[in-house]
């Protein structure tokens, strides 16, 4: 029997991961799982070695007051893999954890095959790291073409696949009657990561309180996912503000989304959902100063989100740092919500630029060829 080991970082890879094998055990039954995963690779069936909490970690400075657990973490991990003995090492995303991870493997058992989907964004910062990988990785599966030329330059063996949060949206039905009590929904992204929305909900709900205090009749969700539901749950529960919804359903906040007139996004990949389901939005991003100012040093771009960076100019507004406070982002969605004009440019240019970087198939499916060739 083939045998396949998961690799994952935190709540967005898991899920990433979980389209891809779930299309996977449909189409070839007959192969055993081990992983480092969370809630969705568990709803396939498949056993985590440990918890995915214990990795996630937010920030430079979070890293290195937690290096020990973090190398406690990869030793374990290796020495499980080694134990598993699988035909490949599937790693998503994560990079400063995955592939610490896949490079001790590699070294270890060379005949373990190593594919890395979500590429390091290393037309971001630390270009260099392209000819590292080149001696541990199989192959990697881009979510975005442009990223081609930097692997092809060092001849590692890639795909793109696309990215699964673009792909078509068309065939899913708007709620009808739980959403007509619900008028003019703005959809809130805090994040995925515990250390994320500790720092940004507080923020948001100023925000909200904000907009409530202006008499202004809206309706509020918040998207989170199944680990941290009940702890954001709390947590509006006790400023007890009455037109916040928590959803974690992945259903749900997909046509909640479509049912949205704007989306207050933290900075990352669900921005592109957001502007694929034609949802006007801005983007909110806090690190602590000295994360911050690393980063800054660090970086070879100069805004945050992939759009933005994309077309070369602030297509979706950023507040970042300083920025991102209520005041701000109050003034902004406020701004956007008065001028449709500003709105239908931000969704025309973004509709633009997410048909140039879609798959011709579905990211998932394009994985999942790539995963069976190897298993061959």
């Amino acid at each position: 029997m083939k045998k396949i080991f998961i690799l994952t970082g935190e709540p967005s890879g898991d899920k990433l991961a979980s389209t891809v094998i779930s299309k996977l055990k449909s189409q070839n039954p007959d192969i055993e799982y081990l992983s480092v995963g969370g809630n969705h690779l568990k709803k396939l069936g498949i056993h985590s070695i440990f918890n995915l909490d214990e990795i996630t970690y937010l920030g430079f400075t979070s890293i290195l007051l937690n290096i020990f657990k973090i190398r406690n973490k990869i030793n374990q991990t290796v020495n499980e893999i080694i134990k598993f003995n699988p035909d490949i090492l599937f790693s998503v995303d994560s990079p400063d954890f995955t592939m610490r991870v896949a490079e001790r493997v590699k070294k270890i058992n060379s005949n373990i095959k190593t594919i890395h989907y979500v590429a390091p964004q290393v037309w971001i910062w630390r270009k260099n790291r392209v000819k590292k990988i080149k001696k541990f990785i199989d192959h990697i599966l881009l979510l975005f073409d442009f990223e081609k030329k930097y692997f092809d330059e060092e001849n590692i063996n890639n795909t793109f696949v696309g990215h699964p949060l673009i792909e078509k949206t068309d065939s899913i039905t708007k709620l009808g009657n739980v959403m007509t009590k619900y008028k003019n929904v703005i959809s809130i992204f805090p994040g995925s990561r515990k250390s994320e929305i500790d720092v940004l909900l507080p923020i948001l709900f100023n925000f909200i309180k904000k907009m409530n205090n202006n008499n202004h009749n809206y309706d509020f969700f918040i998207h989170t996912n199944e680990d941290n539901i009940n702890y954001i749950h709390n947590k509006v529960e006790e400023i007890k503000i009455k037109n916040v919804e928590v959803i974690f359903d992945e259903d749900i906040k997909e046509q909640v989304l479509l049912n949205s007139v704007f989306a207050v996004c933290k900075s990352g990949t669900v921005s592109l959902q957001v502007s694929n389901s034609k949802v006007p939005s801005i983007i909110i991003y806090k690190l602590s100063f000295v994360n911050f100012m690393i980063f800054k040093m660090l970086v070879n771009v100069k805004f945050a989100n992939i759009i933005n960076i994309i077309n070369k100019r602030e297509v979706i507004p950023e507040l970042l740092q300083d920025e991102c406070n209520a005041d701000e982002i109050y003034k902004s969605v406020i701004y956007m919500l008065k001028h449709p004009d500003l709105i239908e440019k931000q969704l025309k240019v973004c509709s633009k630029t997410l048909e140039g970087i879609k798959s011709k198939t579905s990211s998932s499916e394009e994985a999942c060829l790539v995963l069976r060739n190897y298993l061959s």
